[in-house]
């Protein structure tokens, strides 16, 4: 592919960045550990009720907003105002630019892993530093070299995608085949018995109560999380108005399908309260403890010594440790460009300093994305280098991108109808005509939204835990009033 406006992207390429950039292999495993198989109920109900609609509707502003820059941001100021465009696409561009802290973590544990086996990065060291600034150091150089590398063009970043969804799907249906293998080997017997009460109900004491339980939408949420961020690509799609609401479903029936199917297949090999009741299992590590486990049960059904099985369960670790890394990176290139290109291209030059708005040769953000990369790894180095305060500092952060991931679903689908309304628009691609419709499925969607973000900031209090729950719920607003006071501001002094 040549760079600039030239490239296109066709359905099988993009249906993989969408695929690489949003589905996440760990995401059934993470919800195994949270909820069991009661997560499958959970994952089918937000796929519904959130996910399908909500690919129908993106893919309805995709195609009537084919020829327009600016992703979301251009969704919402042509359904709405540029205010709300603004203010919901600040507050989606701050969840992911402190998305971008922590998978970096995340990136390093999958190094370690592919490897050692294991994670071993807190016994890390370069330079005389601790492990834990070592690893913001090399998080802040990962940061910086897909940053380089993104800024040479958006055939870069289909390229690194192409890769990085091939692995996923390898990994996914690698761990689907030989958990078949497993349940084969063992005449049917599964580790983690399939009855009415663990479809129902979580083995997990932190799931329990109904609103615990509640709050889980947004964690479903999450692992369907991004899909609009493919907008930010849709100017380099080819027939965009017809590839890019096809690319939607395919890559959206897809990932609900092996959500569903992974998440049955973590229990053919390991039961719950044996292998992910312990304390040393925890979300960062929960992936790599059930792949290596499905590789010592693969070695002991096959009848090999023990320690060939535990050896057999380091190359399964190894072998999902490089799929993830290959995955963040995939992820690392599209979530460095699309949020922000969204942002700046869809937004009034005249509410942005002229320098941010320009595009390099490849038709990129460039200088906007080495600030974006900046401010990022000035946060990373904070965080590693500042102690207690910093790790508090962190905490704040991860607790405020809780919701904030989720907050501008709220404006998407909120701007729906709005979006309907409009009368100078042409629609390739309409899936929902009479307003009654319209209408109810906006409801459904916006509630199924809202209540899972209103149920995650309460859910803390029941526990006394009042810090999460004020970070928890103040992310979306902060990030919103910020907007919404320099919007007024720029506004004002674009007008003197």
């Amino acid at each position: 592919m040549k760079s600039g406006s030239s490239v296109k992207i066709k359905l099988g390429s993009l249906v993989l960045l969408i695929f690489s950039g949003i589905y996440g292999f760990s995401n059934s495993l993470t919800a195994y550990y949270q909820m069991g198989y009661a997560s499958i109920v959970w994952y089918i109900i937000t796929a519904l009720l959130f996910f399908l609609p909500s690919a129908l509707i993106f893919a309805e502003y995709g195609a009537a907003f084919k020829g327009v820059r600016g992703g979301i941001f251009s969704w919402l100021r042509g359904s709405v105002n540029e205010k709300t465009a603004f203010i919901g696409t600040f507050i989606w561009l701050a969840a992911w630019v402190v998305w971008l802290v922590s998978s970096t973590q995340f990136f390093l544990v999958s190094v370690a892993t592919t490897f050692f086996g294991y994670d071993n990065t807190q016994s890390w060291h370069i330079f005389g530093l601790s492990s834990t600034e070592t690893l913001g150091l090399l998080e802040v150089i990962f940061l910086l070299v897909v940053t380089f590398f993104a800024v040479k063009g958006v055939d870069k970043i289909a390229a690194v995608s192409n890769i990085g969804g091939i692995f996923t799907l390898a990994i996914t249906i690698g761990f689907t085949l030989v958990s078949i293998f497993v349940f084969i080997l063992n005449h049917g017997q599964l580790a983690e018995p399939v009855t009415t009460h663990a479809l129902l109900k979580s083995p997990n004491p932190a799931f329990q109560s109904p609103i615990a339980v509640v709050s889980f939408i947004v964690y479903a949420l999450f692992a369907y999380g991004g899909l609009e961020t493919s907008a930010g690509v849709i100017d380099s799609v080819d027939k965009p108005e017809k590839t890019f609401p096809k690319a939607l479903i395919i890559a959206m029936i897809a990932m609900t399908s092996l959500y569903v199917l992974n998440i049955f297949m973590c229990g053919v090999a390991a039961n719950w309260q044996d292998l992910l009741g312990g304390k040393s299992v925890d979300l960062a590590n929960v992936e790599y403890v059930l792949i290596n486990n499905l590789g010592i049960e693969t070695g002991h059904g096959l009848g090999l010594s023990h320690s060939a099985a535990l050896a057999l369960g380091q190359v399964f670790s190894r072998f999902a440790g490089l799929a993830d890394v290959l995955a963040g990176i995939s992820a690392a290139f599209l979530m460095v460009y699309s949020p922000i290109k969204s942002f700046i291209e869809g937004c009034d030059p005249k509410l942005l300093p002229k320098k941010l708005v320009e595009l390099n040769k490849h038709g990129m953000p460039e200088r906007s994305m080495w600030i974006q990369a900046v401010i990022v790894s000035v946060i990373i180095l904070f965080i590693s280098f500042g102690g207690n305060a910093a790790n508090q500092f962190y905490t704040i952060l991860m607790d405020m991108m809780n919701v904030s991931s989720s907050a501008p679903y709220l404006f998407l689908i909120g701007a729906f109808p709005f979006f309907k309304m409009k009368q100078n628009l042409d629609r390739p691609f309409v899936f929902i005509h009479k307003p009654y419709n319209i209408w109810l499925v906006t409801i459904v969607v916006w509630l199924v939204v809202a209540i899972g973000i209103i149920f995650t900031c309460i859910e803390p209090l029941f526990t006394g835990d009042y810090a999460t729950s004020f970070w928890t719920a103040i992310g979306p607003v902060a990030f919103g009033v910020i907007a919404w006071i320099f919007y007024i501001y720029e506004e004002k002094k674009s007008r003197v």
